[in-house]
């Protein structure tokens, strides 16, 4: 692959849709056409990219989008021109790039992205709109965009992303008027491959790709940053603590090191909107008035504070997901060994401890553990306390263990 499609790792399928696809628009542009025109060929205005996390979703997008506005004559996507690079450093003016600050994507926000992007495209073919977490639209926000897409615009293109199909993922109907491109969990190998061509080097990137669960980001971060390595090994030290009395410390301190996380992460992006914003709002200067217009400010001011409480708590919680994650598959391996099956273990870098784990307990108590492990992601993202969920499932875990030896 080349060009803005090497970037998918492990969806040679996926590439040549979406090649296709691109070519097929290149041609209705090519002829002055409108999205009506796409009818019937291998490009549509509106596409749904869905699989697990790490799967590339968000990448798939932006590759297509980038080979819609791609200025190469000869080949949609080839990653060198400026529309190509613009799209993917996310600076096109007709590309509009969606995710949510926090918790969920809102009905003004996306009403105020449907009436940009009802316009004629200014330096591009088409005006694009990828939503990156399509899962997290309110019903409202939601039904904002489903009128956009039943009625498209002449030259708009609707990219979402979302982890599934379900209903609670997508809205069938909204799901129903987009042409679905499903991406599979990529090869320990072609994670592997894309590391060593970025220049990491040959065992650590088998080390990184062969415990990040198939999630390409997360195998960089695993490679090159000494944090992600120290987050997941606290992650994996709980099922060690839940042997003992220290469970509670230690899911405590897991809690702790997401928070600190999540605030390194923000710290800088929070200041300078708060910066920017009070700029605009007339701070520092000496002019007339200028003194009442910061008076005046304090709710846009609150505002802004709360969409960044939002942000931080999203943050936090997509940490402590990524901590569950590597702690399941962790109970996982050792339910594996248990039971014997000639299964690829996830953390083969814990095999040891992992079996002693299947030999401390039964196949029925590990099952327990993944399954208190899992209930406690989904009542963090039901917005449950992180502290409470975490604590209720050390109690599950521990017990689980401890009453179910062998």
């Amino acid at each position: 692959m080349s060009g803005v499609f090497e970037r998918l790792v492990g969806q040679e399928p996926v590439v040549d849709v979406l090649r296709a696809a691109a070519a097929a628009a290149r041609d209705v542009a090519a002829s002055s056409g409108t999205v009506a025109d796409l009818s019937g060929s291998a490009m549509t205005h509106a596409w749904l990219f869905t699989g697990p996390p790490g799967s590339g979703r968000s990448i798939a997008a932006r590759a297509l989008a980038a080979a819609l506005q791609c200025e190469d004559p000869a080949e949609p996507g080839c990653g060198r021109c400026r529309a190509c690079t613009t799209v993917l450093a996310g600076t096109h003016a007709d590309v509009r790039a969606i995710a949510p600050d926090g918790l969920s994507i809102a009905v003004k926000r996306m009403r105020e992205v449907v009436a940009d992007a009802s316009r004629r495209p200014s330096v591009g073919k088409w005006q694009v709109v990828l939503i990156e977490d399509a899962d997290r639209l309110t019903e409202q926000a939601g039904n904002a965009l489903l009128k956009m897409v039943e009625e498209p615009p002449d030259q708009t293109i609707v990219l979402l992303c979302a982890p599934t199909v379900d209903p609670e993922d997508i809205s069938v109907t909204l799901k129903s008027r987009c042409r679905h491109v499903p991406l599979v969990t990529p090869s320990a190998t072609s994670i592997a491959e894309v590391l060593q061509r970025d220049g990491i080097d040959a065992e650590r990137a088998e080390w990184a790709a062969g415990v990040s669960g198939g999630h390409v980001g997360r195998a960089k971060r695993l490679a090159t940053d000494p944090h992600a390595q120290a987050q997941r090994k606290q992650a994996l030290s709980v099922a060690r603590a839940a042997m003992s009395d220290g469970v509670y410390g230690t899911v405590e301190q897991l809690l702790r090191d997401a928070e600190a996380a999540a605030k390194e992460l923000n710290a800088g992006l929070n200041e300078r909107e708060t910066e920017e914003l009070r700029t605009a709002l007339g701070a520092g200067g000496t002019g007339r008035g200028t003194a009442g217009a910061m008076r005046g400010s304090a709710g846009q001011l609150k505002d802004l504070e709360k969409r960044q409480k939002a942000r931080g708590t999203r943050a936090v919680r997509d940490t402590l997901d990524r901590a569950l994650i590597d702690l399941a598959a962790l109970l996982r391996d050792a339910l594996v060994q248990s039971t014997g099956a000639a299964v690829t273990l996830m953390h083969p870098d814990e095999a040891e401890q992992t079996r002693k784990l299947a030999a401390y307990a039964t196949p029925e108590g590990l099952l327990t553990c993944v399954e208190a492990v899992l209930e406690c992601r989904e009542a963090i993202d039901l917005n449950v306390k992180p502290v409470v969920a975490l604590d209720a499932m050390a109690a599950g875990v521990s017990t689980a263990l401890r009453t179910q030896r062998r």
